[in-house]
């Protein structure tokens, strides 16, 4: 029976519901975590009778036809770049982007990533780096015994230098951004990578038209909602369960109809 294969796909799909809603529920203390959402599209259909053709010949045209659906597949696990609340933490070298676009950082064989953590800190030559040691880019070199150290809303970085009264300004800070977010690669540690999906980043300052400001002293949370995925994830164990049930039914149909033939 058709049914067994057909429930067997939605048993399946939820499945891979449940482990994309396990994944946000994990990250719901993550800075910048982006939440993310299964898709789902049918499969192909098998057609009993076509429709707008005559059954017969010289026949009227069947105006419905007969098509039977084989189920569903996952068409795609899409991460939601929605913003998440911020949350105060006082450090001079924490960062919040409020708006659209993401901070950039150097990997350690060379190539741009991407991130909406902004936690950073400084290594042993007092360079911008994230929690995992990543640079930032543009590079922003924090001189010893710094003081003042302030990042403003379009990302202009200045410091109080030793022996000085007047800031300096170490650097700018910008941001990337991407025509279709939903296509970047995540790859895990917080970070992004871009793909042909994505698109080409388009640096630009922030607090200009497009792109996020920022707001030191403080973090983006994660953007999920524990009732929401609270709800999802009743939402996905009921479907499981009809679908298991459908499996059930049609094993006893099969059953029976064996035992008649007999």
């Amino acid at each position: 029976m058709r049914a067994l294969a057909i429930a067997a796909t939605g048993m399946d799909a939820q499945q891979t519901n449940l482990e994309v809603i396990a994944n946000n529920i994990a990250n719901i203390n993550t800075t910048g975590f982006k939440r993310a959402r299964a898709e789902f599209t049918d499969l192909l259909y098998q057609t009993e009778r076509a429709k707008g053709v005559a059954n017969r010949a010289n026949q009227a045209i069947v105006p419905e036809g007969a098509n039977i659906g084989l189920g569903v597949q996952t068409s795609a696990v899409r991460n939601l770049h929605i913003q998440g609340e911020l949350s105060q933490t006082g450090n001079d070298l924490d960062v919040a982007l409020i708006g659209k676009g993401f901070f950039q950082v150097l990997a350690p064989d060379g190539t741009t990533l991407y991130s909406r953590a902004g936690a950073f800190n400084k290594n042993e030559t007092g360079q911008l780096v994230t929690v995992d040691g990543y640079e930032v880019v543009p590079g922003i070199t924090i001189p010893t015994g710094s003081t003042q150290l302030t990042i403003s809303r379009s990302g202009e970085v200045t410091a109080l230098l030793p022996g000085q009264t007047t800031p300096t300004t170490l650097g700018q800070l910008t941001l990337a951004s991407f025509v279709n977010e939903a296509g970047l690669q995540p790859l895990g540690d917080n970070l992004f990578q871009e793909t042909p999906a994505s698109g080409a980043p388009v640096v630009g300052t922030p607090d200009e038209e497009g792109y996020a400001y920022m707001k030191q002293g403080y973090l983006e949370s994660s953007n999920v909602d524990p009732v929401k995925e609270i709800t999802e994830l009743i939402s996905a164990q009921r479907a499981y369960e009809m679908n298991s049930k459908v499996i059930t039914t049609a094993d006893e149909m099969a059953t029976i109809v064996s035992k008649n033939l007999k």
